[in-house]
């Protein structure tokens, strides 16, 4: 090829570069004298014709590999999309789950801070009535003793004034001994 072939001939497998150059040649052709048909040269057009031909698929195949790389990225982009979408759900289902498990722990202490009540509650109550019924039990005891100790006055008070009640009371103990001295001192 001379230096006239390579201003006429891009490098091989650019289609549009080769159809432009033939338009070109077509359109700068000079016409034969008396005649508006362009003069051009067959082989030069011929030669560009089959470049351009050559090209196509070339052209073509890129543009296939090109589509697929773009799917191939689109993919990745979805499948990484998803799997951001994942993680986040997972995370705010933990978030979730940990929220959940707190307010439950927290109704649990409330249940047992309740029973707790209720239980010292119940058991207050127990004592309560234990310590009534033994000062009840204690009062009849009390009153048994008040009313033994009331008749023994009384008949004290009635024999008083008798003589067989003045050699008894000789016999009866004094203060300083203690009827009711439970030590026996």
């Amino acid at each position: 090829m001379s230096e006239v072939d390579d201003i006429y001939h891009p490098q091989v497998g650019d289609t549009e570069a080769i159809l432009n150059e033939l338009r070109d040649m077509v359109t700068n052709a000079g016409v034969y004298p008396l005649s508006s048909t362009p003069r051009v040269n067959r082989d030069e057009v011929l030669v560009l014709i089959d470049e351009a031909r050559g090209a196509i698929p070339l052209e073509i195949r890129e543009a296939r590999w090109i589509l697929n790389e773009r799917d191939e990225v689109i993919e990745r982009g979805r499948k990484e999309g998803d799997d951001i979408i994942a993680a986040a759900q997972r995370r705010a289902a933990q978030l979730v789950a940990k929220t959940e498990i707190v307010r439950q722990s927290q109704r649990q202490a409330e249940q047992i801070v309740q029973d707790a009540d209720d239980w010292a509650r119940h058991r207050r109550h127990e004592a309560d009535d234990y310590v009534d019924q033994k000062l009840a039990a204690f009062e009849i005891v009390l009153d048994r003793t008040m009313n033994a100790v009331r008749n023994g006055r009384e008949k004290l008070e009635l024999h008083v004034g008798s003589p067989a009640l003045a050699e008894s009371s000789e016999a009866m103990p004094t203060d300083d001994q203690g009827f009711f001295d439970q030590d026996g001192s």
